[in-house]
């Protein structure tokens, strides 16, 4: 990969911050955007712009084709069988929430339970909650984790046999960087009779998805975290349940026929997208998968690995470094604590070098509290990252960490 080459498609690594390079180590909550990306909703902006679907002039017509487009763009990056399974939604949190109320809502009998884990993002935690607030007659199963931040198998086993109805599990921690073994989750979840549902958010940047070959029921994700814009997401689901699954809203473009004794739904995904959509948006998310397919997935994976041994590496000599999340299988995440340094006061200090990283819970107060720690000081990387960064960052640690140990 000629990694010059690639960050001269993103303009924001140039600049300086607090008069120093910037370093931008905060990939997991939001990957930095090429110009490919915000050139292609320019253009639709400045020069196509037009409602879509249901337009009979040009405009409509053209940007109706765009956003259309771009969903088969989404379909094929992620390995769908049909660009029909693509429904877009406004991120993963609005794609949980749908299967909250259109699918689990609709579908789960009496004394049916949802299987999360205790390393999942709040976003595949209170949507479920929510629901067993308008269905008490259901239950909510919390699977363990090793210490080492890997799912404790055989407690998912376990519970699993418990009438599960719906499995829903991260595909890879945002707090711990944990993969974790989808294809042995998902058959697990079919032979006991349960659907599975992924969080797909921190997964999609960094690896080849094939939802297809791995088979699970719905797949969820963001586009903001794979140098896509904010706002929208995606909801893969398969297609014969999506087809059975009422709306989630209701409104324009999702309807066949209404009067006022009643309405007729539109087709699939279109029942599921009431209202005007996020057009420009979808078309920056489908530039972003062709960007990240010219650069190409597995490029991409086998380049953050190796920042990641990097990183450890760099980091290794920082005295009282302790890292949550060392599953043997995890993607370009370091979890960290320094001695008793408050991760605000590492975070603040870092950013007075030009370098952003995470700090705090991290959307995932239920694992902070399973560690026992307030929060975590959180390193996320990406492929436009390089070695020279590391290395800054890791001096970085050093003298920061040297200073308030004083």
């Amino acid at each position: 990969m000629d990694i010059a080459a690639i960050r001269q498609d993103f303009p924001i690594l140039s600049r300086q911050v607090n008069g120093r390079p910037l370093v931008y180590l905060d990939n997991a909550a939001s990957s930095q955007k090429p110009r490919q990306v915000v050139d292609a909703m320019s253009n639709y902006l400045l020069y196509e712009h037009s409602n879509v679907h249901r337009g009979v002039h040009t405009l409509s017509q053209e940007a109706t084709v765009r956003y259309e487009q771009a969903r088969a763009t989404v379909a094929k990056f992620i390995g769908a069988s049909k660009s029909e399974e693509v429904i877009f939604t406004r991120g993963t949190t609005e794609s949980m929430n749908l299967l909250a109320w259109s699918y689990a809502d609709a579908f789960l009998t009496q004394g049916q339970a949802i299987l999360i884990s205790e390393m999942e993002h709040h976003a595949n935690i209170v949507p479920w909650q929510l629901l067993l607030k308008r269905r008490p007659d259901l239950r909510l199963l919390v699977c363990r984790i090793h210490d080492n931040g890997t799912l404790d198998l055989e407690d998912f086993h376990a519970k699993l046999a418990d009438q599960v109805g719906l499995v829903s599990l991260t595909w890879t921690s945002n707090a711990l960087g944990t993969i974790n073994p989808v294809n042995e989750l998902v058959e697990a979840a079919h032979n006991a009779g349960a659907k599975i549902a992924l969080d797909a958010a921190q997964a999609v940047p960094h690896f080849n998805l094939e939802v297809a070959k791995v088979g699970a029921d719905f797949v969820v994700f963001s586009g903001h975290k794979m140098c896509g814009p904010t706002g929208i997401g995606i909801l893969y689901g398969k297609l014969d349940l999506l087809e059975q699954m009422p709306p989630f809203m209701g409104g324009g473009d999702m309807i066949k026929e209404v009067s006022f004794s009643g309405t007729t739904f539109n087709e699939v995904p279109l029942r599921f997208e009431a209202g005007t959509p996020s057009i420009a948006e979808a078309i920056g998310l489908g530039a972003a998968c062709d960007y990240l397919t010219n650069i190409g997935m597995d490029q991409i994976a086998a380049r953050e690995q190796h920042l990641l041994q990097v990183a450890n590496q760099a980091i290794s000599e920082v005295k009282n470094l302790k890292i949550y999340g060392e599953a043997p299988d995890k993607a370009a995440v370091i979890s960290f604590l320094i001695g008793s340094i408050h991760p605000y006061d590492m975070g603040t200090i870092l950013d007075q070098y030009g370098i952003a990283i995470r700090t705090g819970h991290h959307c995932t107060q239920p694992l902070m509290e399973r560690f026992q720690i307030p929060g975590t000081c959180r390193a996320s990387f990406s492929f436009y990252n390089t070695e020279e960064e590391i290395a800054l960052f890791a001096d970085a640690l050093v003298k920061t960490s040297t200073m308030l140990n004083r």
